[in-house]
């Protein structure tokens, strides 16, 4: 890997600042530098603002179906590119090659896609008053404001920028400093695809660049993707100038499996919701509720196909499943974690460990780990870890496990295994979570609104609501008869 330096995108390509204030990123899998990015000063922001103040002039008064072939166009060099900008995201994030190849960027283009055909379609309404009329607008906002998370760094660039550019609006986007690639890459498709320039910038740096747009007056949108802590500092400072905000923050959903499901397909379902990018996911199902006439099949799948199937190591091999975390001090972390379920009684049936797959003895790595015998008032089963680590709980009531389900302050995801198709919606039905699965996790196409419950989150990214939450609705009353007046 070679090292670079990599610059904010601003005015339709890359601009110089200040070098002696950069950042490094490293290789998760290898701990190695890979290369270096100049951190935006506030000269700097005030020109992305500009900029984007003039992109938006233009970009709104663009007729929809030419935003949309624009758009459109942007959507086919994704995929055309696919294989290149997935080796980006896995040296950015060190999740496997496997999975960036196959959704990371498809997913993004899925999601640009579907805004683009939306767009031409949006239609105010008309409704009669008497002799008058009325008729709504629909109108774009101005200048949003991006900031993206890293587990997933081009998709959730894509999925805000979708509906934003697609309604008319200009967008800053401000990637995590540990994955800021995907988005400069993003912005690089834009231009090409035919995009003004302005329409969308990126900068780079840390929280200091958050906190600064926010604030800013001329900004009219945040959409965060982060952790409930963050979102609420956002949230705050947002509220100084009354914008409007869309938050997609963390979680700790439940996955329920019943006594009549398909256990095989259920550990599937669990799997897939604890190590599927390493555990990095805010909708992973990290409390698993098992019925108890099915527990023990259940966990001695689970441990034998945790132990036969996951492939850790060097995430560009294309056998490798699980790959590294995003940084030491986050593996540190989920480590801190996993001990802290050992001292609270948690039972650790599989991994625990750190470890240093061949090729990658510097990298940050921790083994698939489940813990049994878990409740509810466990660390391991109220935070957020972020990581591999699986709690495994028991139950006999419907009624209970739907209870100990919703005890919590997220409320991001739920799902359940089961094959009585009246118990799978009942039960979901009674879950406090934005998205929910039924015999599936993880699935999450351009159509379905996304977004949580509770301290999960405010608003959604994706499907048709999302695009007019980055509009405004200007009301026009239209006098047919002659105005009258007391005057």
């Amino acid at each position: 890997m070679t090292n670079f330096s990599l610059k904010n995108f601003i005015d339709g390509h890359y601009v110089n600042g200040d070098e002696s204030r950069s950042f490094d990123v490293r290789y998760p899998a290898t701990g190695e530098v890979i290369y270096r990015v100049e951190q935006a000063g506030e000269a700097m922001m005030l020109q992305a603002i500009k900029s984007a103040k003039q992109g938006f002039e233009k970009w709104s008064k663009t007729p929809a179906v030419e935003r949309a072939r624009i758009l459109q166009k942007a959507a086919r060099l994704l995929r055309e590119r696919n294989d290149e900008l997935a080796k980006y995201e896995v040296q950015d994030t060190g999740k496997p090659w496997q999975e960036a190849v196959e959704v990371d960027v498809q997913t993004g283009a899925d999601s640009i896609e579907y805004f683009a055909n939306l767009a031409p379609s949006m239609m105010g309404a008309q409704q009669p008053v008497g002799d008058d009329f009325f008729y709504t607008r629909h109108e774009p906002l101005g200048v949003c404001f991006g900031i993206g998370a890293w587990n997933y760094p081009i998709q959730i660039a894509c999925w805000k920028s979708a509906a934003a550019l697609a309604a008319g609006n200009a967008m800053i986007f401000k990637p995590s400093e540990e994955t800021p690639r995907g988005a400069a890459k993003l912005a690089e498709i834009f231009t090409e695809a035919g995009v003004p320039d302005g329409v969308f910038n990126v900068v780079q740096g840390d929280a200091e660049v958050g906190r600064f747009l926010t604030a800013h007056p001329d900004i009219a949108k945040v959409s965060l993707t982060g952790e409930v802590g963050t979102g609420k500092k956002v949230m705050a400072a947002a509220a100084g100038t009354l914008k409007q905000v869309t938050m997609e923050l963390g979680g700790k959903s439940p996955l329920i499996v019943f006594d009549d499901a398909d256990v095989e397909e259920a550990v599937t379902g669990a799997m897939m919701a604890n190590f599927y990018t390493q555990g990095e996911v805010c909708t992973n199902g990290t409390r698993v509720f098992v019925h108890e006439s099915v527990y023990d099949r259940f966990m001695e799948r689970l441990v034998e196909r945790t132990r036969k199937n996951i492939v850790i190591g060097e995430p560009m091999d294309a056998k490798t499943n699980l790959g590294a975390l995003i940084s030491e001090k986050h593996q540190q972390l989920v480590l801190e974690y996993i001990e802290k379920g050992k001292q609270e009684g948690a039972k650790l049936v599989y991994g625990g460990n750190a470890v240093t797959p061949e090729g990658c003895e510097n990298g940050y790595f921790v083994e698939p780990t489940i813990f049994a015998d878990c409740h509810n008032d466990m660390t391991i089963c109220r935070e957020e870890i972020f990581g591999p680590v699986m709690s495994v709980m028991t139950f006999t009531d419907e009624d209970e496990v739907v209870r100990q389900a919703n005890d919590t302050e997220y409320g991001l995801a739920a799902g359940v295994f089961t094959n009585d198709i009246r118990r799978a919606h009942r039960v979901i039905a009674q879950m406090q979570a934005g998205i929910c699965w039924i015999n599936a996790w993880g699935n999450s196409p351009a159509e379905m609104p996304v977004g949580g419950y509770k301290l999960s989150g405010i608003g959604r990214e994706n499907g048709v609501e999302t695009l007019k939450s980055y509009t405004q609705t200007k009301s026009v009353y239209v006098g047919m008869e002659t105005l009258q007046g007391p005057f």
